[in-house]
């Protein structure tokens, strides 16, 4: 079923409305630019708009549901329209979804003084939309396949409930187990595929080939998060949560290795994946570590937040954007500087995390380089995400 175009939009804004990706990267990275900056002020003393949480709560919950959630539907919503060989969501339609996601970052950010209800329905509302037009497509194909990824997304939503009812309870940690399992499924699918389709298509016939996905282990890594999801929300011992953490860092590392990321070292747009993923075990390694109580929980925290979703967002926008405006995959200037930069803030947040770092200094070289990143992605795809499709293609 083909969709109304916005009619009152110019053209620039009607293109960005054109495809899921382009407005929801596009905020995306807006949020990430300005959320962590405000954070930091905030932490800092520099003063706080009447949010609808706790500032640490506030964060905590932009940065998974407001960042994280953009990410997912741009990716998720492009991703199943090729899969699935459906007409795209749209004009009118994609405005709507988007404005509800909107409504719940300026619900969050200045709800304070509004009723505790209108606050929750909106920002709830986000992702049962999201899952609701993915699932149906999905559905109607009967790519049971996918279903894994409405699965995960409905349980990111429930941590999200879980969030609202209670700042303070494990859903965030719980929530980030979801993104991480999310990174995990996706993060599996495209980082050895397009590694083994670029070398290939560079003569490296012979190091695709050694490149291996096996799917037994697939299934132990995502068993292995789904474990650890339950022993954190029920508060199982500590040694049983290390366990566990431990035993899906071992799976999600020994996947890596089976890619070969050092054999797509020449090209950005791949290491970056191959790098941001390797955040994934060595946050679950610091989750068993902080279980134990031989690092602080921040430490895990922003290994994933910063390390896995920070850098695998942005590699993963800065490709789907080339491909569906139709460019050539060719990284623009700078953008291997914004790579390095999100890493390098991860880096930074995680040494803060576990003292190697001074508080402050490390805290404002961390959201420096954090910030940086993110800059360039807008200053370089800002531009490319409001324009029509250069191939002269819809969407």
């Amino acid at each position: 079923m083909r969709e109304a175009a916005v009619p009152t939009l110019g053209p620039r804004l009607s293109s960005l409305f054109a495809y899921p990706f382009r407005v929801f990267f596009l905020s995306a990275a807006l949020l990430a630019a300005l959320a962590v900056p405000a954070w930091l002020l905030m932490l800092l003393g520099g003063g706080q708009p009447p949010l609808a949480l706790a500032p640490p709560y506030w964060h905590r919950h932009e940065m998974l549901f407001g960042f994280g959630s953009a990410a997912v539907a741009g990716f998720l919503l492009t991703a199943v329209c090729n899969w699935t060989r459906t007409d795209r969501l749209h004009g009118a339609s994609l405005l709507a979804l988007w404005a509800v996601w909107l409504g719940g970052r300026l619900l969050m950010l200045g709800g304070g003084a509004l009723p505790a209800w209108l606050v929750h329905v909106v920002d709830l509302a986000f992702l049962p939309l999201v899952a609701l037009d993915a699932g149906r497509r999905i559905w109607r194909e009967r790519q049971s396949r996918q279903f894994i990824l409405i699965a995960v997304l409905t349980l990111l939503w429930l941590m999200d409930v879980g969030f609202h009812v209670a700042p303070g309870g494990p859903y965030a940690h719980g929530a980030l187990l979801m993104l991480m399992t999310l990174m995990l499924v996706i993060g599996g699918r495209i980082t050895p595929n397009f590694s083994d389709a670029w070398l290939r298509m560079t003569g490296g016939g012979a190091a695709a080939d050694a490149i291996r996905v096996v799917p037994a282990l697939e299934r132990a890594t995502i068993g292995a998060m789904a474990v650890l999801l339950a022993t954190v929300l029920l508060e199982e011992p500590a040694p049983l949560r290390a366990a566990v953490a431990a035993l899906a860092a071992v799976a999600s590392g020994a996947r890596l290795v089976l890619w070969r990321g050092w054999t797509v070292r020449r090209e950005p747009l791949l290491w970056v994946l191959h790098l941001a993923m390797a955040w994934i075990p060595v946050a679950l390694a610091l989750l068993a570590a902080s279980a134990l109580g031989w690092v602080a929980p921040t430490a895990w925290v922003h290994a994933a937040g910063a390390g896995a979703m920070g850098g695998l967002i942005l590699g993963v926008m800065s490709r789907v954007a080339l491909a569906h405006t139709g460019r050539p995959l060719r990284l623009p200037a700078g953008m291997r500087w914004a790579f390095a930069a999100v890493l390098a803030a991860a880096a930074a947040r995680v040494l803060v995390a576990v003292d190697g770092l001074p508080w402050r200094a490390g805290l404002l070289a961390a959201a420096a380089l954090w910030l940086a990143a993110y800059l360039l992605f807008l200053l370089r795809y800002g531009r490319m995400l409001a324009a029509p499709r250069v191939d002269g293609r819809p969407g």
